[in-house]
């Protein structure tokens, strides 16, 4: 069966940081798609169709009507997306796809580096909206706090939804930032501080190879977790 590949007008953008932008791409009249929180589109511009690039939905399945993605600038077609995307522009959308897909029935510990955060909006989205009682902990690694992306949003989810907990640990702070949180990288220790039923608990990591790849290893190797409870999804 054929992908229905549809053009979308920007509806909206929104710049999270300097550096990062969200794109909400209106579904054209008569389009409608069944998907899952957790996958990605892929899109490319009218002019240049040979130049695709796959994005994870930083919005939800509830969210009809659009498609959301959050998008750093990097590469071709990220930076010509957060230095020139605007609202009236066009993009060919190819349909989510993806096995990156919230287990609800379990509890979810969310290990994110960079824009790799941006699936997890959705999860904690869907689950908030829809009253589920799915306990989220979400561990994001960033440089400094000003790197932190929907720092607000998930602040404010936090306070919706008593199941989901953020925590943020920033890697290049100089000494004397007045941050108060954690410092240095994602290790065993800290992981294991918000597992309480091990066998209940699936772990997913987002994000850069390197870090994905060293959440692996912590995971499955250092924490000694069945393979199958771990969902990765790279980002070159």
């Amino acid at each position: 069966m054929a992908k229905l590949i549809a053009e979308m007008e920007i509806d909206a953008v929104t710049m999270e940081l300097p550096d990062t932008k969200t794109v909400r791409l209106k579904w054209p009249e008569g389009y409608t798609h069944d998907f899952k929180t957790g996958q990605f589109i892929t899109v490319y511009w009218p002019d240049t169709p040979t130049y695709k690039r796959a994005y994870s939905l930083s919005s939800c399945a509830l969210d009809r009507g659009f498609y959301e993605v959050t998008i750093k600038r990097d590469g071709k077609m990220g930076t010509r997306i957060v230095d020139w995307a605007k609202p009236g522009d066009k993009l060919f959308v190819i349909p989510p796809v993806g096995k990156f897909l919230p287990a609800y029935d379990k509890h979810l510990i969310c290990i994110a580096g960079g824009s790799g955060v941006t699936p997890f909006r959705g999860f904690v989205r869907e689950a908030t909206r829809s009253g589920l009682n799915t306990k989220i902990t979400i561990l994001y690694s960033v440089r400094t706090t000003n790197d932190i992306i929907f720092n607000a949003e998930f602040r404010e989810l936090e306070q919706q939804n008593p199941n989901f907990n953020f925590y943020v640990t920033c890697t290049r702070l100089a000494v004397e930032d007045p941050w108060t949180g954690r410092r240095g990288r994602i290790n065993a220790e800290w992981v294991k501080e918000h597992i309480h039923d091990l066998s209940n608990t699936v772990f997913y990591a987002c994000g850069p190879n390197e870090l994905v790849e060293a959440t692996e290893s912590l995971v499955i190797e250092e924490l000694k977790v069945p393979k199958e409870q771990m969902k990765t999804e790279k980002w070159g």
